[in-house]
């Protein structure tokens, strides 16, 4: 019952935020003729694959300069990856405790000598990635139902009693339900902010703001990386407790303000609430309703969405009554979809981009890059001080892509990037096979193994680190978008875990092999890129049919049009809309 009082309540919320926003004046659309209103608003992104310079006038310059142009949806932006920290928070606390005497006197079972320590150890860092693929797999229809920004406040509550909970765990069990709690709010919020920054940035920095999702997931390593690393001093159990519940801070300030963030103006779009949507997206860009470049996102916007709504009422032409049992099976039918023509290969690039994110190695050496260290010679104190250096390294790469993803755009980036991975792997797994017997006596082999390893993590940072969460919320149409991200979101999650669970034993029982094992991967990412990764710089949201040739026939191309002509024709007599 309170579930269905919530939703009326969220409505008028929303409602009232309009209100305040709308001018005192009707929104109306620049009167033109309809034919010559359709060809001034569909010429160029709508009807082509080319980056949107090319074809319209843009709303600021690619990278850093269109950034601070834009400054409130890049405001927007920034508060929204205050998601990505938590999970980053998380990533940089564990890789500290795990090596704590405080941490390991309370949880026996993961400590060195113990009966399956590895496994223990494995499964208990793994939870946090169980949850999350839950959280994210759930968070596709929560988000299109109750808005993106909605969402998140959700997965800031059930993320901050998983938080609460690690830090009064009192053993291995309580600890590991805890982390899973946690995890499924660290997966909610790694679906939902991407898919809302991608809904609400202006596609010449779309890019550039997604970045922000990765830059706030290492920021979060590196900053409890260090905190821990402190706190690690501390002679009670709180070396390990404190930073748990330090955690909690930016996620409540995360749940707190995103409720006064502008709502996505595509989902408004997607539930008929055009009007708002402009505001919104005349909010977001900081211009009047009127201007003419607002007018053309909002046309293609509407375009899109009415386009795939009229192929999911073609598809599915029995379930359109509004019933109930209707509603269940469409959205069933929705998950489905993802996989049939039209989406399928999104849904595989999506999917496939996240897996390689994973098994090119990166959270193995996040986790585990003390236990790494102590393969190349370091003493104790050293592997936890070269730890944090690595992930500084990663801050670094991602910081770059700030730039670059706009720039250059994503396909380069990431075949660069796994070049250059693959081969700082092979050269380490050739060093650490001949002179890991003997590490002292071949010091200067040693430090070349971790000079290897520090490029690795620049490399990751600039390339297949930003990338993965940036592409899947930029593919998928309008209608599929949320389960789409969601489904990509779980291949991060899934495979994950899958690192997180194997990590362990691979380092014990192969040593060099582990380093062989990921240089394979970060071969076989260049391969699978080079073959079937599109370039998505500098395209709208609603050009990817176009990018990915969903729009391939004449008779598709004709039912497009005559939806635009409708939706102008309709502007045109409902000039107060």
């Amino acid at each position: 019952m309170a579930a269905q009082e919530a939703v009326p309540l969220m409505r008028e919320t929303e409602e009232q935020e309009v209100s305040a926003l709308a001018p005192s004046h009707h929104i109306k659309p620049a009167k033109f003729d309809a034919d010559t209103e359709h060809e001034d608003r569909t010429t160029g992104a709508m009807q082509t694959s080319a980056a949107v310079w090319q074809t319209r006038e843009t709303y600021c310059e690619p990278g850093l300069k269109g950034i601070f142009a834009s400054y409130y949806v890049a405001l927007c932006a920034v508060f929204a990856a205050l998601g990505g920290l938590l999970f980053g928070f998380d990533q940089g606390v564990v890789s500290v405790i795990l090596t704590e005497d405080q941490f390991l006197n309370r949880f026996t079972r993961i400590a060195e000598g113990s009966s399956g320590a590895g496994f223990w150890k494995g499964l208990l860092t793994a939870m946090v990635e169980l949850g999350a693929l839950l959280g994210a797999l759930n968070q596709g229809w929560v988000a299109d139902k109750y808005s993106r920004k909605y969402s998140i406040v959700i997965a800031v509550v059930i993320f901050t009693i998983g938080s609460a909970l690690q830090t009064a765990a009192v053993d291995y069990s309580m600890l590991t339900v805890a982390r899973l709690i946690g995890g499924l709010g660290i997966g909610m919020l790694s679906m939902v902010a991407p898919l809302y920054i991608s809904e609400i940035s202006p596609p010449e920095i779309r890019g550039s703001l997604l970045v922000l999702e990765e830059l706030s997931i290492v920021t979060g390593i590196v900053v409890a990386f260090w905190i821990t690393y402190g706190t690690r001093y501390i002679d009670s159990e709180w070396a390990w407790r404190l930073p748990f519940l330090l955690q909690i801070f930016p996620g409540l300030a995360l749940g707190g303000g995103i409720v006064f963030l502008p709502f996505s103006p595509r989902w408004l779009a997607s539930k008929g609430r055009d009007r708002e949507a402009l505001i919104n997206l005349a909010k977001l860009r900081q211009l009047p309703t009127m201007d003419r470049r607002v007018q053309l996102e909002w046309f293609d916007i509407r375009a899109e969405v009415a386009l795939h709504q009229e192929i999911n009422a073609e598809r599915h032409p029995k379930l359109q009554d509004g019933s109930a049992r209707s509603r269940f099976m469409l959205e069933i039918e929705g998950w489905l979809d993802c996989f049939r023509s039209g989406c399928w290969r999104r849904t595989h690039i999506g999917v496939g981009i996240m897996f390689f994110q994973q098994f090119v190695g990166i959270n193995a050496l996040i986790y585990y890059s003390p236990t790494l260290f102590k393969t190349m010679g370091l003493d104790y104190n050293l592997q936890l001080i070269m730890s944090g250096i690595v992930n500084i390294c990663q801050l670094l790469g991602v910081t770059t892509s700030i730039w670059t993803m706009d720039s250059f755009g994503r396909r380069p980036l990431l075949l660069a990037g796994s070049i250059v991975m693959f081969l700082s792997h092979l050269i380490i797994a050739i060093l650490v096979a001949r002179f890991s017997y003997d590490w002292p006596g071949h010091r200067p082999e040693g430090w070349a193994s971790v000079v290897l390893l520090l490029v690795y993590m620049v490399a990751f940072g600039m390339s297949w680190g930003p990338v993965p969460w940036a592409m899947p919320s930029e593919i998928f149409p309008s209608s599929l978008r949320a389960k789409g991200v969601a489904l990509s979101t779980c291949s991060n999650w899934l495979n994950n875990f899958v690192i997180g669970l194997i990590t362990p034993p691979l380092v014990e029982s192969t040593g060099f092999g582990a380093y062989v094992f990921f240089a394979v991967f970060c071969l076989l990412s260049f391969v699978w890129t080079f073959f079937f990764v599109p370039e998505t710089k500098g395209r709208t949201l609603e050009q990817m049919d176009h990018v990915f040739g969903d729009v391939s026939s004449e008779a598709e191309e004709a039912r497009r049009r005559r939806i635009e002509r409708h939706i102008v024709n309709k502007d045109e007599e409902s000039p107060s809309i």
